[in-house]
């Protein structure tokens, strides 16, 4: 078994930008974590390819919580891709699938209130794009410390940035994938947008359970791993 992340380089208000979804290789099966924003299915699937997989070995994707950037293009995975198996934590599926209206726009929609002017553009425009995600259903849901992919897996419950937000541990490989309970700053392990964390003392408690798993390497969903 290994991990590999996948470098997928984009552009957003003209600036360089880049996320780092990972692939898990276990024997001959792959899981996908994360899938980027809408319309990234092409990105990620040509990184795959370039890494020398192929998509038809992709079994499962993993969903770390439900952000517009992690399940932007799940729905068109699913949709090309139909035997794949959708997993994440039992609270995110809620918003993943449409049962409940997603914390993150109920977020946007308040902060939308006291926004200033200047503002006022970017957060109408982020409300929209979080409505115009398309809703999937799971097809596996999580809960902290079950052991998946073959017991290679142990799901971490992170809640901060999101209250259903999932790590994953593989004690074999050292490894912790983080998705935005750590994105890697300036050479160390960080919490991602305190901002737009949804409890920032739970995001910070659970920033230090990862760390404190000592793992050998973290792979970030921003910044990429850590350690290099």
């Amino acid at each position: 078994m290994k991990i590999i992340e996948l470098p997928i380089e984009f552009e957003f208000n003209g600036q360089k930008n880049y996320i780092y979804p990972s692939l898990i290789i276990l024997e001959n099966e792959l899981t996908l974590v994360d899938t980027g924003y809408t319309n990234f299915l092409n990105l990620i699937e040509n990184e795959i390819l370039k890494n020398g997989y192929e998509i038809k070995n992709l079994k499962n994707i993993i969903i770390t919580h439900y952000d517009d950037d992690h399940i932007g293009s799940l729905y068109d995975f699913k949709e090309k891709y139909p035997w794949i198996n959708i997993i994440a934590s039992e609270i995110e599926s809620k918003y993943i699938s449409g049962e409940m209206k997603a914390e993150r726009l109920v977020q946007a929609e308040k902060m939308l209130e006291n926004m200033p002017n200047e503002d006022m553009e970017f957060g109408k425009w982020f409300i929209q794009q979080l409505k115009n995600l398309k809703h999937v259903s799971i097809d596996e849901k999580l809960h902290d410390g079950d052991m998946i992919l073959d017991n290679n897996c142990r799901v971490i419950a992170t809640p901060g940035h999101t209250s259903g937000h999932i790590s994953l541990y593989f004690p074999s490989l050292k490894s912790v994938i983080t998705g935005d309970s750590a994105v890697k700053e300036n050479h160390e392990l960080v919490i991602a947008n305190p901002h737009f964390c949804l409890d920032l003392e739970k995001a910070k408690q659970s920033l230090t359970k990862i760390k404190n798993l000592k793992a050998e390497n973290y792979y970030c969903y921003h910044g990429g791993k850590f350690p290099l």
